[in-house]
């Protein structure tokens, strides 16, 4: 997908598993596109965050059949394991991480194994983390719904200016 728009803003989530936090929605509202890093959980997340703008999400390992209502089980099919999006100053893909284990090695395999993006998104551990140590760049958002949030629920705000790329976290309380 090709977003060269000069100024965005990019909510990323994960792990909301059918359900996100309202915070978090009222958040996707200044946003021109959402990324769900999987464990979506339901077309209700989906629709929560796809009014005006664009959503871009893939499969967690929850992801299945028989955690989806019978009704949405196409949507589920439509699903990717994996995405890219061609942004001003670089690629951020985007994947739910589950499969890359041992967790203690995931950055490491993520950064051979996507050596030409600019940030790579990955959910399952349900922990926020923004890791600008090496290249590329391991985002991951946390849980924006209620499920192991350690701390509350959570999510990452990427604003672009040109090819600057900025990462703000945003945790909020339990509520």
């Amino acid at each position: 997908m090709n977003l060269m728009q000069r100024h965005q803003r990019i909510l990323i989530i994960s792990d909301t598993h059918g359900t996100l936090d309202p915070r978090i929605a009222a958040l996707a509202r200044d946003c021109d596109w959402v990324v769900h890093a999987g464990d979506v959980g339901n077309t209700t997340v989906l629709a929560a965050l796809a009014p005006r703008r664009e959503v871009v999400a893939v499969r967690g390992n929850n992801d299945v059949p028989a955690k989806w209502p019978t009704e949405e089980r196409s949507t589920l099919q439509g699903l990717p394991d994996e995405a890219a999006l061609e942004l001003p100053g670089g690629r951020l893909v985007v994947l739910h991480g589950h499969r890359l284990n041992p967790a203690s090695q995931r950055h490491q395999r993520l950064r051979l194994r996507y050596p030409g993006a600019w940030a790579v998104v990955v959910g399952h551990s349900h922990r926020l983390e923004v890791d600008r140590s090496a290249g590329p760049w391991i985002l991951n958002p946390g849980a924006a719904g209620r499920a192991r949030t350690f701390g509350g629920p959570s999510c990452l705000l990427l604003e672009l200016d040109g090819r600057e790329w900025r990462v703000e976290p945003h945790r909020f309380a339990m509520g």
